[in-house]
């Protein structure tokens, strides 16, 4: 699934190419996504310019002169650009054509993602009770911290909670635990608070890496761009079960947290 530095990167990769263009036609194929895309998806859209391109969480927020399409990926989706006119193929479901000769194309195999309208996205139902976004001063150790007093449940789920934080994902938040030497399974409100300090510097340091290396290849995902991520060659311990640490030879561990994969070093994190 992408996570937080996947659909950064997305932003990061169309951004240039909306802001400032005019929407000449929207074109849906297929309306089933994880919620109907709404059918009056083109009147709204089509003749406006597109403003600025923000991420929320995981969502993108295409702002028009009136309304905002706020799009998620999902399980498997993409948005890329590609040329006017190039032929859709299978789970291609919207084109967002712009007056420039180019088109935003979004893919989405499961069709678990979302294309939705709203004339108030930072007060629609999907964004309204999200927490800080890591990487701002909003979100620090002290907040961990504080939230986790009297929480039994596993540090690595709590750190994964979009109330908690937005967009810490699996992935990041196994290499993040890691580099801060904490067990995933700690209860999250036996941890200190001097650990806590350290764990929201290094979901910072993990997640800005993440961003710059274009996010983590994994399965589908790609860029905005059309290009892959190259984080996964600087993973420590995700998708590693069963293999040496690199830091001291162990070999990690795997256990189910959450419903969720979770790989550590039971000599590393304590």
């Amino acid at each position: 699934m992408p996570e937080l530095p996947e659909v950064e990167t997305t932003r990061r990769g169309i951004a240039p190419h909306l802001e400032g263009q005019r929407v000449s036609r929207v074109v849906v194929r297929d309306r089933r996504l994880r919620w109907p895309i709404p059918e009056d998806l083109d009147v709204r859209l089509s003749g406006q310019r597109i403003v600025s391109v923000e991420r929320r969480a995981k969502y993108l927020l295409i702002n028009a002169e009136v309304g905002t399409l706020i799009s998620h990926l999902g399980m498997s989706g993409n948005l890329r650009l590609v040329e006017l006119g190039l032929p859709a193929a299978k789970h291609e479901h919207v084109d967002i054509e712009l007056e420039s000769g180019l088109m935003l194309r979004y893919t989405d195999p499961r069709r678990f993602g979302a294309m939705l309208w709203s004339l108030d996205p930072f007060n629609h139902e999907l964004l309204l009770r999200l927490g800080p976004e890591p990487l701002t001063d909003l979100f620090d150790g002290e907040r961990l911290f504080q939230l986790s007093r009297g929480r039994s449940m596993a540090v690595k789920p709590f750190i994964m909670d979009n109330a908690v934080v937005v967009g810490v994902g699996n992935i990041y938040a196994t290499e993040a635990l890691f580099a801060a030497g904490i067990d995933p399974r700690r209860a999250a409100g036996g941890i200190s608070r001097a650990r806590y300090l350290k764990l929201a510097v290094e979901i910072k340091r993990v997640l800005a890496a993440a961003i710059e290396q274009g996010g983590t290849t994994l399965r589908d995902f790609i860029g905005g761009d059309g290009q892959p991520g190259y984080f996964q060659q600087e993973l420590f311990v995700y998708g590693r079960g069963g293999q040496p640490c690199k830091v001291c030879g162990t070999e990690l561990r795997e256990v189910k947290l959450g419903q969720r994969a979770s790989v550590f070093c039971p000599r590393c994190q304590r």
